[in-house]
């Protein structure tokens, strides 16, 4: 069983912690755009309260460890390792409970290239125990607005977990697809569930518009986030969303298997 000891160690030399490649500048630009509730940013939240750019870096303060002094504002940003191992610990603790009770679980990804492996084998592991991983409106499209407009992308499902893939691109079911920020594929899986007939999901495993998506509709969600993610912190502020993990979401893929187990062994879901 990997220790929380060696599991730190691993963090700050994947850079997973401590000094990470986020800058300090694309953090606060973020904050800034959050706190004018841009939806590039806001990833499907509608916040409660009134969060200010000084109210966000106070948060992710607290939630992630990086400075809260405005005066700086050039740099790498900072995650706190102790508070990454200690939010590892609920989103472990969240997934065993759903486990326990087989419950239906969605997964889904905007990082697909860095962080599929990782949900892929959350889903193998909950399958296992006996719990529904849906796949709702495979194929279906999903319009997104980038800015380079809106673009169609296709509702898609590698290992069970999900993520928008451009169309016509070689090869359904590779283990490729866009990096999204959007809540729009949530919100075209759960109609998907519902025109299916299928139980909706007690908890939603992800990132980005997955997590905060799911959250503003009232349903349990848990997932990662980088220093410039602040929209799931703030969903965790408010209740909205059950557990968010402070880490960077793009370094190389096979840095994340160590997470991988140490998760599964804390869910007791180890095969």
């Amino acid at each position: 069983m990997l220790s929380s000891g060696a599991l730190r160690a691993h963090l700050l030399a994947a850079r997973l912690a401590g000094p990470v490649a986020t800058s300090r500048e694309e953090s606060l630009r973020s904050y800034r755009l959050f706190s004018a509730r841009d939806p590039r940013v806001t990833l499907g939240l509608d916040p409660e309260w009134g969060w200010g750019e000084r109210d966000l870096l106070r948060l992710m303060a607290d939630k992630c460890g990086v400075s809260e002094d405005p005066a700086y504002r050039f740099g790498p940003d900072v995650i706190d390792p102790e508070l990454t191992l200690s939010a590892l610990d609920a989103f472990a603790a969240r997934l065993g409970e759903a486990a326990g009770r087989r419950a239906p679980v969605l997964l889904g990804t905007g990082h697909p290239h860095r962080l599929l492996g990782f949900y892929a084998a959350l889903a193998d592991a909950l399958s296992a125990a006996g719990c529904l991983v849906l796949t709702p409106a495979q194929g279906r499209c999903v319009d997104i607005t980038t800015r380079f407009g809106v673009r169609t992308y296709n509702l898609d499902y590698v290992r069970g977990v999900a993520l928008v893939r451009e169309p016509g691109v070689e090869g359904a079911g590779c283990e490729t697809g866009a990096h999204t920020h959007s809540p729009l594929p949530i919100r075209v899986a759960l109609e998907g569930v519902v025109d299916g007939g299928w139980p909706l999901p007690e908890l939603v495993v992800g990132d980005h518009g997955w997590v905060c998506g799911a959250g503003q509709l009232g349903i349990e969600a848990i997932g990662l986030a980088d220093t410039d993610d602040p929209a799931l912190f703030v969903g965790e502020a408010e209740g909205r969303v059950s557990v968010a993990v402070p880490l960077d979401d793009g370094v190389r893929s096979d840095y994340y298997r160590p997470l991988t187990r140490y998760v599964l062994n804390r869910a007791c879901l180890s095969q």
